[in-house]
């Protein structure tokens, strides 16, 4: 098969969900064959020098990278509120220099399959249309309006407001690409049955970020039990929304219970207001590290405090592979058919987020337990290229019916 995937950022460094659920879909379409095309918007706040990506996938894989500023600014938003009916989200992403790119790549190459990593892709249909005959597929990398509704319902004032409305604005714009594309490949079984109430008419196919079980290899020998730890993207709301939450009405009870137990917290681009807010509250705040997994493996319990967002929170599955006990909410393992105290503990109110985190630092058969069935499970349902090769033979079967 000859598949293009299309991207609104680099997905390098994998250190984030959007990136590890693309890189990861390379990876897997590559190993089991086939030839692959990346085109990725190179961003001006992800920005990646060719040279930066590993000669194995440069080797495996053809990068194609195009500059586009996408830029963030409160003037940028306050001038689409205004004179635009397109969500900000979605209005940073359109760019005639990235169009022109894309239709010269079609006139260059023929596609099998044209994979559209994400909503904001979308508005590249007609162009994918005028160009080429390939099967067109939108990866649904989560429902896009229900990430600002849930975090409008978190915000107050004049925040709320302009969240609410830009929920509205990409409900619409979401609606408005439905049966565009030829296939649909939502990340999770629940958001396909979204997408179908909202008007989806065409097949699909629910095909989950999968696991490279060669990278994520659970080692216990260096762990340091108990403790605590989270890492993830910090420039991203639900993430701020949940740790602050966690660090204002969880961490003091603990602290107050465990006065020797440590909270470490890793990730990226957090803003300057939230690092202030991390230095000042007792724990230990690495910042962007170097080997996410070696971070991972060396700690104990990992909180994941989740209040919005939507799709699938890779980070989950990442922690689950390792062995890591996590203590979630529902929304944080929404789409994933977890067994609540089996193979991962649920905790929606800070009485059983702390109490959760206290009964896998005092029972550690009940630690190892979870730890254990929560590797079971993702080796069971998660592997890498079982994900790759069903999505490729669904993608076969719906050529063949074209």
């Amino acid at each position: 098969m000859r598949i293009l995937q299309v991207m609104n950022k680099v997905p390098w460094p994998p250190k984030d969900g959007g990136a590890i659920a693309c890189l990861n879909m390379t990876k897997g379409f590559a190993l089991l064959g086939h030839e692959v095309t990346v085109l990725a918007m190179n961003t001006a706040k992800h920005h990646v020098s060719l040279d930066e990506v590993p000669d194995s996938f440069r080797n495996s894989v053809d990068f194609r990278m195009v500059d586009v500023d996408a830029p963030i600014s409160k003037i940028g938003a306050l001038l689409n509120l205004v004179f635009s009916r397109l969500p900000y989200n979605a209005e940073r992403f359109i760019d005639d220099n990235f169009s022109h790119r894309l239709a010269g790549l079609l006139k260059e190459k023929t596609f099998d399959v044209i994979q559209l990593e994400g909503l904001y892709l979308c508005p590249y249909i007609p162009i994918i249309r005028k160009y080429s005959s390939a099967l067109v597929a939108y990866r649904s990398h989560n429902i896009e309006y229900e990430i600002w509704t849930r975090t409008a319902k978190l915000a107050t004032g004049t925040k709320q407001w302009y969240l609410k409305n830009l929920a509205e604005r990409i409900k619409r714009f979401e609606i408005s690409y439905l049966n565009k594309y030829d296939v649909l490949v939502p990340i999770t079984d629940r958001d396909g049955g979204i997408l179908d109430s909202l008007g989806n008419k065409k097949p699909r196919h629910t095909s989950q970020t999968g696991v490279d079980f060669s990278s994520l290899v659970p080692k216990a020998k260096k762990l340091e039990y108990p403790s605590v730890f989270h890492i993830g993207a910090l420039d991203w709301a639900p993430n701020q929304e949940g740790l602050i939450w966690f660090l204002d009405k969880c961490w003091p009870l603990l602290k107050e219970k465990y006065p020797d137990l440590k909270f470490y917290l890793a990730g990226r681009n957090a803003p300057d207001w939230l690092e202030r807010k991390f230095k000042s509250s007792q724990i230990e705040y690495l910042g962007e590290i170097n080997d996410a997994y070696e971070f991972m493996n060396s700690k104990a319990i990992m909180v994941v405090p989740l209040f919005s967002g939507s799709g699938m929170r890779i980070k989950i599955i990442e922690g689950m592979a390792l062995g890591k006990p996590i203590v979630t909410t529902t929304i944080g393992t929404e789409g994933i058919p977890t067994e609540k105290g089996n193979n991962i503990m649920i905790a929606n109110d800070v009485d059983q987020f702390v109490g959760s985190v206290s009964r896998l630092i005092e029972d550690r058969v009940l630690f190892d337990r979870i730890g254990r069935n929560a590797i079971e499970f993702i080796q069971e349902r998660y592997d890498n290229l079982r994900q790759a090769g069903a999505l490729v033979d669904f993608y076969k079967k719906q050529i063949s019916l074209k």
